[in-house]
């Protein structure tokens, strides 16, 4: 199914938004709670899987909408129609610092490998499923567990990430090792798979943890500065080390900070 085609401006430097315009009748589809404003005449709706249209009865959407609680998303979609006869706009915000990135899957061949939890939002028609890691050391020293998402249909799709973000070209047979965590998104015609770090010291005391994830051209590959994973690290060391000569109002101070640090990270599926 023909995904809407749609006009969109990103805004923002480290907290983006992306603002939609829809053409009367088209639609965009959301994480729910990501809206930032709509213009009148936009009708808001939540449906129960990805709201790509392909659902037919109540057990196709369930079953959608479980394929995307197990890629870090909910099990419901935010539905944004234009029912005016005029265009209007829906702007969509990122939950963390980073960047939003519009990727049209057409031009990566009608799907994207994404690191769980990076889809933000789409023009109505995209699929969102489940990319199963087939290599069983993939899926557990990968630093992203046996299931990524999976973007599927012919239109711009809205992937964020944290931090600064890098695109880059890989040739056929060409290699690129990074740290697990700083995967955003791969082409489908990559390989994926995992490298020991080397030496034991490295690997003990280097701070990059025991494994990096080889990525293997042909293809494209986006990559992350700052995973959240390792800005919670960041954030609750510098709020312990503060904390401790507060006595009591420290920890407080420490439990708080954690609690909105993983509240940050559930929410755009970092974990």
């Amino acid at each position: 199914m023909t995904m809407d085609a749609i006009e969109y401006r990103i805004e923002g430097d480290d907290l983006q938004f992306v603002e939609i315009r829809l053409e009367p009748g088209q639609c965009a589809v959301a994480e729910p709670g990501a809206m930032m404003y709509i213009d009148d005449g936009i009708e808001m709706s939540t449906e129960l899987g990805d709201g790509s249209r392909r659902a037919s009865n109540f057990f196709s959407r369930l079953w959608r909408g479980v394929r995307r609680k197990f890629s870090g998303e909910s099990l419901f979609s935010a539905i944004f129609e234009n029912t005016a006869t005029t265009p209007r706009r829906v702007a969509i915000a990122a939950a963390s610092p980073g960047q939003i990135v519009p990727i049209d899957l057409r031009a990566v061949g009608g799907e994207l490998i994404c690191q769980a939890g990076a889809y933000l939002a789409a023009a109505r028609g995209v699929e969102i499923g489940v990319a199963l890691q087939k290599r069983l050391r993939v899926g557990f020293l990968g630093g992203e567990g046996f299931i990524m998402q999976k973007l599927t249909g012919d239109g711009i799709a809205f992937v964020h990430a944290s931090g600064a973000l890098t695109q880059m070209q890989l040739a056929p047979g060409q290699s690129l090792r990074v740290d697990t965590g700083c995967l955003v998104a791969l082409q489908t015609s990559v390989r994926y798979d995992i490298q020991y770090a080397g030496r034991v010291k490295t690997a003990l005391f280097g701070g990059e943890g025991l494994f990096f994830a080889q990525l293997t051209g042909p293809g494209t590959v986006w990559l992350q500065s700052m995973p959240l994973k390792r800005l919670s690290r960041t954030m609750l060391g510098s709020a312990m080390a503060a904390g401790r000569p507060a006595g009591a109002l420290g920890i407080v101070y420490v439990i708080v900070i954690g609690i909105i640090v993983l509240v940050n990270i559930l929410r755009s599926g970092g974990v």
